[in-house]
Protein backbone atom coordinates (compact mmCIF):
# COMPACT_ATOMS: atom_id res chain seq x y z
CA UNK A 1 0.00 0.00 0.00
CA UNK A 2 2.84 2.55 -0.96
CA UNK A 3 0.10 4.92 -1.25
CA UNK A 4 -0.39 5.54 2.09
CA UNK A 5 2.16 7.94 4.00
CA UNK A 6 5.09 6.35 5.81
CA UNK A 7 3.91 7.02 9.61
CA UNK A 8 5.29 5.35 13.16
CA UNK A 9 3.21 2.09 14.13
CA UNK A 10 1.75 4.06 16.88
CA UNK A 11 -0.07 6.96 14.90
CA UNK A 12 -1.77 3.84 12.38
CA UNK A 13 -3.13 2.50 15.79
CA UNK A 14 -4.29 5.52 17.25
CA UNK A 15 -6.07 5.96 13.88
CA UNK A 16 -7.50 2.71 13.86
CA UNK A 17 -8.76 3.18 17.91
CA UNK A 18 -10.13 6.44 16.55
CA UNK A 19 -11.97 4.21 13.53
CA UNK A 20 -13.75 2.04 16.02
CA UNK A 21 -14.97 4.58 18.56
CA UNK A 22 -15.96 6.61 15.60
CA UNK A 23 -18.58 4.06 14.36
CA UNK A 24 -20.03 4.46 18.01
CA UNK A 25 -20.49 7.65 17.37
CA UNK A 26 -22.29 7.16 13.70
CA UNK A 27 -24.48 4.95 15.46
CA UNK A 28 -26.17 8.65 17.76
CA UNK A 29 -24.55 11.69 15.80
CA UNK A 30 -27.22 12.10 13.42
CA UNK A 31 -29.87 9.96 14.88
CA UNK A 32 -30.28 11.57 18.84
CA UNK A 33 -31.78 14.76 17.65
CA UNK A 34 -34.28 13.28 15.43
CA UNK A 35 -35.14 11.09 18.30
CA UNK A 36 -35.28 13.22 20.87
CA UNK A 37 -37.31 15.52 19.04
CA UNK A 38 -40.08 13.16 17.39
CA UNK A 39 -39.94 10.50 19.78
CA UNK A 40 -38.83 11.17 22.94
CA UNK A 41 -41.00 14.96 22.39
CA UNK A 42 -38.53 17.92 23.67
CA UNK A 43 -38.54 20.77 21.45
CA UNK A 44 -35.96 21.18 18.91
CA UNK A 45 -34.54 24.27 20.99
CA UNK A 46 -34.84 22.33 23.99
CA UNK A 47 -32.26 19.61 22.34
CA UNK A 48 -30.19 22.13 20.36
CA UNK A 49 -29.78 23.57 24.57
CA UNK A 50 -29.04 19.86 25.49
CA UNK A 51 -26.22 18.97 23.02
CA UNK A 52 -24.69 22.41 23.54
CA UNK A 53 -24.41 21.92 26.97
CA UNK A 54 -21.65 19.91 26.41
CA UNK A 55 -19.76 22.51 25.52
CA UNK A 56 -20.05 23.76 28.71
CA UNK A 57 -17.90 20.51 30.46
CA UNK A 58 -16.40 20.76 27.13
CA UNK A 59 -14.46 23.87 27.56
CA UNK A 60 -13.08 22.53 31.35
CA UNK A 61 -12.55 19.22 29.51
CA UNK A 62 -10.24 20.92 26.87
CA UNK A 63 -8.59 23.04 29.91
CA UNK A 64 -8.04 19.82 31.32
CA UNK A 65 -7.05 18.07 28.72
CA UNK A 66 -3.91 20.72 27.28
CA UNK A 67 -2.57 20.66 30.95
CA UNK A 68 -2.81 16.43 31.82
CA UNK A 69 -1.08 16.37 28.00
CA UNK A 70 1.60 18.26 29.14
CA UNK A 71 2.29 17.61 32.68
CA UNK A 72 4.93 14.48 33.76
CA UNK A 73 1.97 13.06 35.85
CA UNK A 74 -0.61 12.55 33.46
CA UNK A 75 1.26 12.62 30.29
CA UNK A 76 -0.66 11.65 26.70
CA UNK A 77 -1.59 8.00 27.19
CA UNK A 78 -3.06 8.59 30.48
CA UNK A 79 -5.38 11.47 29.75
CA UNK A 80 -6.99 9.36 26.68
CA UNK A 81 -7.54 6.79 28.92
CA UNK A 82 -9.36 8.84 31.08
CA UNK A 83 -11.70 10.62 28.25
CA UNK A 84 -12.86 7.14 26.77
CA UNK A 85 -13.81 6.17 30.46
CA UNK A 86 -16.15 9.17 30.87
CA UNK A 87 -17.11 8.96 27.51
CA UNK A 88 -18.25 5.55 28.26
CA UNK A 89 -20.10 6.77 31.38
CA UNK A 90 -22.01 9.65 29.45
CA UNK A 91 -23.59 6.91 26.61
CA UNK A 92 -25.36 5.15 29.78
CA UNK A 93 -26.82 8.40 30.98
CA UNK A 94 -27.99 8.90 27.06
CA UNK A 95 -29.52 5.08 26.34
CA UNK A 96 -31.42 5.50 29.26
CA UNK A 97 -32.67 9.12 29.08
CA UNK A 98 -36.48 10.18 29.16
CA UNK A 99 -36.39 13.91 30.05
CA UNK A 100 -34.03 16.95 29.51
CA UNK A 101 -32.09 16.70 32.98
CA UNK A 102 -31.16 13.19 31.91
CA UNK A 103 -30.59 14.33 28.47
CA UNK A 104 -28.42 17.31 29.75
CA UNK A 105 -26.71 15.08 32.19
CA UNK A 106 -25.13 12.52 29.59
CA UNK A 107 -24.59 15.79 27.26
CA UNK A 108 -22.35 16.52 29.87
CA UNK A 109 -20.44 13.65 30.18
CA UNK A 110 -19.67 13.18 26.33
CA UNK A 111 -18.57 17.22 26.56
CA UNK A 112 -15.98 16.37 29.24
CA UNK A 113 -14.82 13.25 27.76
CA UNK A 114 -13.97 14.20 24.07
CA UNK A 115 -12.95 17.74 25.16
CA UNK A 116 -10.22 15.93 27.47
CA UNK A 117 -9.55 12.95 24.64
CA UNK A 118 -9.01 16.27 21.61
CA UNK A 119 -5.86 18.03 22.98
CA UNK A 120 -4.16 15.01 23.74
CA UNK A 121 -4.86 13.11 20.76
CA UNK A 122 -3.55 15.63 18.02
CA UNK A 123 -0.58 15.96 20.54
CA UNK A 124 0.54 12.33 20.16
CA UNK A 125 0.55 12.78 16.20
CA UNK A 126 2.67 15.91 16.30
CA UNK A 127 5.18 13.92 18.71
CA UNK A 128 5.42 11.25 16.68
CA UNK A 129 5.48 12.94 12.89
CA UNK A 130 7.94 15.00 11.50
CA UNK A 131 6.22 18.58 9.98
CA UNK A 132 6.78 17.46 6.32
CA UNK A 133 4.33 14.60 7.72
CA UNK A 134 2.30 16.24 10.00
CA UNK A 135 -0.69 17.26 7.16
CA UNK A 136 -0.80 13.78 5.79
CA UNK A 137 -0.57 12.21 9.23
CA UNK A 138 -3.74 14.23 10.43
CA UNK A 139 -5.62 13.72 7.17
CA UNK A 140 -4.80 10.04 8.15
CA UNK A 141 -6.65 10.42 11.35
CA UNK A 142 -9.99 12.21 10.45
CA UNK A 143 -9.82 9.91 7.71
CA UNK A 144 -10.66 7.14 9.92
CA UNK A 145 -13.08 9.55 12.10
CA UNK A 146 -14.78 9.66 8.35
CA UNK A 147 -14.81 6.31 7.60
CA UNK A 148 -16.10 5.25 11.49
CA UNK A 149 -18.56 7.47 11.19
CA UNK A 150 -19.73 6.54 7.68
CA UNK A 151 -19.89 3.08 9.10
CA UNK A 152 -21.81 3.83 11.88
CA UNK A 153 -24.34 5.76 9.97
CA UNK A 154 -24.99 3.10 8.12
CA UNK A 155 -25.28 0.77 10.66
CA UNK A 156 -27.39 3.06 12.60
CA UNK A 157 -29.75 3.65 9.71
CA UNK A 158 -30.00 -0.33 9.26
CA UNK A 159 -30.70 -0.75 13.02
CA UNK A 160 -33.46 2.21 13.31
CA UNK A 161 -35.14 1.27 9.90
CA UNK A 162 -35.36 -2.55 11.03
CA UNK A 163 -36.10 -2.09 15.14
CA UNK A 164 -37.00 1.45 15.62
CA UNK A 165 -34.80 1.11 18.78
CA UNK A 166 -33.48 4.44 18.75
CA UNK A 167 -31.31 4.05 22.74
CA UNK A 168 -29.47 0.94 21.39
CA UNK A 169 -27.73 3.16 18.92
CA UNK A 170 -26.21 4.90 22.64
CA UNK A 171 -25.66 1.19 24.00
CA UNK A 172 -23.44 0.69 20.98
CA UNK A 173 -21.79 3.84 21.23
CA UNK A 174 -20.97 3.13 24.77
CA UNK A 175 -19.12 -0.55 23.95
CA UNK A 176 -17.32 1.12 21.43
CA UNK A 177 -15.45 3.86 23.83
CA UNK A 178 -14.84 0.74 26.09
CA UNK A 179 -12.79 -0.94 23.57
CA UNK A 180 -10.82 2.14 22.68
CA UNK A 181 -10.14 2.23 25.74
CA UNK A 182 -8.40 -1.05 25.51
CA UNK A 183 -7.14 -0.24 22.53
CA UNK A 184 -4.93 2.18 24.15
CA UNK A 185 -4.05 0.45 27.50
CA UNK A 186 -2.59 -2.43 25.18
CA UNK A 187 -1.38 -0.79 22.15
CA UNK A 188 -0.47 3.30 22.74
CA UNK A 189 2.89 4.24 24.40
CA UNK A 190 3.46 7.77 26.37
CA UNK A 191 4.82 9.96 23.71
CA UNK A 192 5.92 13.27 25.16
CA UNK A 193 9.74 13.58 25.51
CA UNK A 194 9.42 17.38 26.45
CA UNK A 195 7.58 17.65 29.20
CA UNK A 196 6.14 21.46 30.75
CA UNK A 197 8.04 22.42 33.51
CA UNK A 198 6.29 25.67 34.19
CA UNK A 199 3.30 25.70 35.93
CA UNK A 200 -0.08 24.79 34.40
CA UNK A 201 -1.70 28.15 34.80
CA UNK A 202 1.75 30.14 32.98
CA UNK A 203 1.41 27.91 29.78
CA UNK A 204 -1.64 28.60 29.19
CA UNK A 205 -0.89 32.28 29.63
CA UNK A 206 1.94 31.82 27.21
CA UNK A 207 -0.98 30.18 24.75
CA UNK A 208 -3.35 33.28 25.16
CA UNK A 209 -0.84 35.84 25.11
CA UNK A 210 0.15 34.89 20.93
CA UNK A 211 -1.79 36.88 18.94
CA UNK A 212 -1.61 34.66 16.25
CA UNK A 213 -3.49 32.16 18.00
CA UNK A 214 -6.08 34.30 19.23
CA UNK A 215 -6.82 35.50 15.99
CA UNK A 216 -6.44 31.82 14.47
CA UNK A 217 -9.08 31.09 17.56
CA UNK A 218 -11.87 33.17 16.37
CA UNK A 219 -11.78 31.88 12.85
CA UNK A 220 -11.86 28.55 13.99
CA UNK A 221 -14.75 29.01 16.21
CA UNK A 222 -16.75 29.96 13.23
CA UNK A 223 -15.72 26.63 11.29
CA UNK A 224 -16.37 24.48 14.41
CA UNK A 225 -19.86 26.41 14.36
CA UNK A 226 -20.41 25.41 10.63
CA UNK A 227 -19.48 21.78 10.89
CA UNK A 228 -21.95 21.50 14.02
CA UNK A 229 -24.71 22.72 11.93
CA UNK A 230 -24.03 19.58 9.72
CA UNK A 231 -23.98 17.45 12.64
CA UNK A 232 -27.27 18.73 14.57
CA UNK A 233 -29.45 21.04 12.11
CA UNK A 234 -28.93 19.90 9.13
CA UNK A 235 -30.61 16.43 9.43
CA UNK A 236 -33.55 17.78 11.40
CA UNK A 237 -33.76 20.35 8.75
CA UNK A 238 -33.80 17.47 5.88
CA UNK A 239 -36.65 15.59 7.88
CA UNK A 240 -38.82 18.50 8.70
CA UNK A 241 -38.42 21.29 6.17
CA UNK A 242 -37.51 20.13 2.93
CA UNK A 243 -40.14 19.43 0.55
CA UNK A 244 -40.07 16.50 -1.50
CA UNK A 245 -41.95 16.57 -5.00
CA UNK A 246 -43.23 20.34 -3.73
CA UNK A 247 -45.00 18.33 -0.97
CA UNK A 248 -44.22 18.94 3.11
CA UNK A 249 -42.83 15.80 3.38
CA UNK A 250 -39.30 15.82 3.96
CA UNK A 251 -36.39 13.27 3.47
CA UNK A 252 -37.50 9.74 5.69
CA UNK A 253 -34.59 8.85 7.98
CA UNK A 254 -33.37 6.47 4.98
CA UNK A 255 -33.17 8.90 3.39
CA UNK A 256 -30.75 11.12 5.38
CA UNK A 257 -28.97 8.19 6.06
CA UNK A 258 -27.95 7.25 2.26
CA UNK A 259 -27.57 10.92 2.00
CA UNK A 260 -24.65 11.31 5.02
CA UNK A 261 -23.34 8.40 4.05
CA UNK A 262 -22.65 9.72 0.54
CA UNK A 263 -21.58 12.65 2.12
CA UNK A 264 -18.80 10.69 4.41
CA UNK A 265 -17.87 8.17 2.19
CA UNK A 266 -16.30 11.16 -0.33
CA UNK A 267 -14.30 12.64 2.83
CA UNK A 268 -12.91 9.43 3.15
CA UNK A 269 -11.88 9.26 -0.72
CA UNK A 270 -10.82 12.53 -1.07
CA UNK A 271 -9.06 13.14 2.34
CA UNK A 272 -5.63 11.97 1.54
CA UNK A 273 -5.52 13.24 -2.16
CA UNK A 274 -6.87 17.14 -1.21
CA UNK A 275 -3.77 16.95 2.04
CA UNK A 276 -1.11 15.90 -0.69
CA UNK A 277 -2.34 18.40 -3.43
CA UNK A 278 -2.59 21.24 -0.79
CA UNK A 279 0.43 20.77 1.44
CA UNK A 280 2.72 22.96 -0.63
CA UNK A 281 0.20 25.54 0.42
CA UNK A 282 0.29 27.90 3.45
CA UNK A 283 -1.78 26.26 6.01
CA UNK A 284 -3.69 29.41 6.44
CA UNK A 285 -4.27 29.60 2.70
CA UNK A 286 -5.76 26.11 2.55
CA UNK A 287 -8.39 27.18 5.13
CA UNK A 288 -9.08 30.00 3.08
CA UNK A 289 -10.06 27.53 0.56
CA UNK A 290 -12.24 25.50 3.05
CA UNK A 291 -14.01 28.76 3.87
CA UNK A 292 -14.86 29.03 0.26
CA UNK A 293 -16.39 25.80 0.03
CA UNK A 294 -18.33 25.99 3.41
CA UNK A 295 -20.04 29.38 1.47
CA UNK A 296 -21.16 27.60 -1.41
CA UNK A 297 -22.20 24.50 0.59
CA UNK A 298 -24.50 26.60 2.33
CA UNK A 299 -26.04 28.04 -0.60
CA UNK A 300 -27.05 24.72 -2.19
CA UNK A 301 -28.37 24.10 1.45
CA UNK A 302 -30.73 26.63 0.63
CA UNK A 303 -31.87 25.93 -2.32
CA UNK A 304 -32.37 22.15 -1.25
CA UNK A 305 -34.99 23.50 0.91
CA UNK A 306 -36.61 26.46 -1.10
CA UNK A 307 -36.45 24.27 -4.38
CA UNK A 308 -39.83 22.68 -4.99
CA UNK A 309 -38.37 19.70 -7.47
CA UNK A 310 -34.67 17.78 -7.28
CA UNK A 311 -34.52 18.32 -3.42
CA UNK A 312 -32.63 14.85 -3.76
CA UNK A 313 -30.52 15.93 -6.20
CA UNK A 314 -29.69 19.57 -4.75
CA UNK A 315 -29.06 17.88 -0.91
CA UNK A 316 -26.39 15.18 -2.52
CA UNK A 317 -24.87 18.10 -4.12
CA UNK A 318 -24.60 20.08 -1.25
CA UNK A 319 -23.26 17.81 0.69
CA UNK A 320 -20.58 17.06 -1.66
CA UNK A 321 -19.48 20.76 -1.48
CA UNK A 322 -19.38 20.21 2.47
CA UNK A 323 -17.16 17.32 2.36
CA UNK A 324 -14.84 19.40 0.37
CA UNK A 325 -15.15 22.03 2.94
CA UNK A 326 -14.44 19.44 5.56
CA UNK A 327 -11.14 17.74 4.32
CA UNK A 328 -9.70 21.33 3.43
CA UNK A 329 -10.05 22.37 6.76
CA UNK A 330 -9.30 19.64 9.30
CA UNK A 331 -5.94 18.72 9.06
CA UNK A 332 -4.53 22.05 8.26
CA UNK A 333 -5.95 23.58 11.27
CA UNK A 334 -4.31 20.91 13.62
CA UNK A 335 -0.98 21.10 11.84
CA UNK A 336 -1.21 25.52 11.97
CA UNK A 337 -1.49 25.23 15.39
CA UNK A 338 1.18 22.76 15.54
CA UNK A 339 3.42 25.32 13.91
CA UNK A 340 2.76 27.96 16.11
CA UNK A 341 3.38 25.99 19.42
CA UNK A 342 6.49 25.48 21.22
CA UNK A 343 7.22 21.53 21.91
CA UNK A 344 6.84 21.71 25.42
CA UNK A 345 3.57 23.66 25.23
CA UNK A 346 2.10 21.47 22.41
CA UNK A 347 -1.02 20.18 24.41
CA UNK A 348 -2.06 23.92 25.86
CA UNK A 349 -1.59 24.89 22.05
CA UNK A 350 -3.62 22.23 20.82
CA UNK A 351 -5.95 22.46 23.69
CA UNK A 352 -7.20 26.23 22.78
CA UNK A 353 -7.62 24.74 19.43
CA UNK A 354 -10.05 22.23 21.18
CA UNK A 355 -11.94 25.15 22.86
CA UNK A 356 -12.53 26.33 19.36
CA UNK A 357 -14.76 23.08 18.93
CA UNK A 358 -16.27 23.27 22.37
CA UNK A 359 -17.51 26.96 21.58
CA UNK A 360 -18.43 25.79 18.09
CA UNK A 361 -21.13 23.14 19.95
CA UNK A 362 -22.63 25.68 22.55
CA UNK A 363 -23.05 28.11 20.08
CA UNK A 364 -24.27 26.51 16.51
CA UNK A 365 -26.66 23.46 18.40
CA UNK A 366 -28.94 26.22 19.96
CA UNK A 367 -28.29 28.73 16.94
CA UNK A 368 -29.63 26.03 14.71
CA UNK A 369 -32.34 24.45 17.00
CA UNK A 370 -33.84 28.40 17.64
CA UNK A 371 -34.00 28.29 13.68
CA UNK A 372 -35.89 25.45 13.04
CA UNK A 373 -38.46 26.38 15.65
CA UNK A 374 -39.06 29.57 13.30
CA UNK A 375 -41.45 29.00 10.59
CA UNK A 376 -40.04 28.00 7.22
CA UNK A 377 -39.26 31.43 6.13
CA UNK A 378 -37.28 31.79 8.68
CA UNK A 379 -35.18 28.36 8.52
CA UNK A 380 -34.59 28.53 4.99
CA UNK A 381 -33.37 32.04 5.14
CA UNK A 382 -30.84 30.90 8.62
CA UNK A 383 -28.52 29.23 5.37
CA UNK A 384 -27.91 32.87 3.67
CA UNK A 385 -27.15 34.03 7.28
CA UNK A 386 -24.47 31.82 8.11
CA UNK A 387 -22.75 32.42 3.76
CA UNK A 388 -22.81 36.03 5.23
CA UNK A 389 -20.34 34.80 8.51
CA UNK A 390 -18.22 33.61 6.24
CA UNK A 391 -17.23 36.59 4.45
CA UNK A 392 -16.10 37.53 8.17
CA UNK A 393 -14.05 34.29 8.21
CA UNK A 394 -11.97 35.24 4.88
CA UNK A 395 -11.22 38.75 6.35
CA UNK A 396 -10.06 37.39 9.61
CA UNK A 397 -7.81 34.23 8.14
CA UNK A 398 -6.42 36.98 5.63
CA UNK A 399 -5.26 38.85 8.43
CA UNK A 400 -3.55 35.64 9.78
CA UNK A 401 -1.89 35.13 6.96
CA UNK A 402 -0.25 38.41 6.42
CA UNK A 403 0.67 37.82 10.41
CA UNK A 404 2.48 34.20 9.51
CA UNK A 405 4.51 35.56 6.70
CA UNK A 406 5.58 38.59 8.77
CA UNK A 407 6.62 36.21 11.64
CA UNK A 408 8.71 33.76 9.11
CA UNK A 409 10.38 36.46 7.64
CA UNK A 410 11.59 37.87 10.68
CA UNK A 411 12.62 34.64 11.93
CA UNK A 412 14.58 34.28 9.12
CA UNK A 413 15.92 37.47 9.37
CA UNK A 414 17.12 36.95 12.75
CA UNK A 415 18.77 34.10 11.99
Amino acid sequence: MSFLPRLQRQVWLLAFGRLLSQIGTGFTLFYAPIFFVNQVGLSATAVGLGIGSASISGIIGRVLGGSFADSKFWGRRRTLLLSAAISAIADVFLASAYNFPTFVVGNLFMGLGIGIYWPATEAVVADLTTPDQRNEAYSITRLCDSLGLGIGVVLGGILISTTGLYRLLFVVDGISFVVFFGMIYVAIAETNRSFNQHSQLSGWKTALSDRRLVIYAIANTMFTTYIVQIDSTLPLYFSNFVRVDGSDRGFEPATISILFTGYLTLAVLIQLPIARALNRWRRSQVLMVSALFWSLGFLLIWITGTSPQNTLTWAAIALSVLSFAIVTYTPSAASLVVELAPESLRGVYLGINSQCWALGYLIGPPLGGWALDQPRPVANRYWLFLILSVAIALSILWTLDKMMVRSRENSSTNE
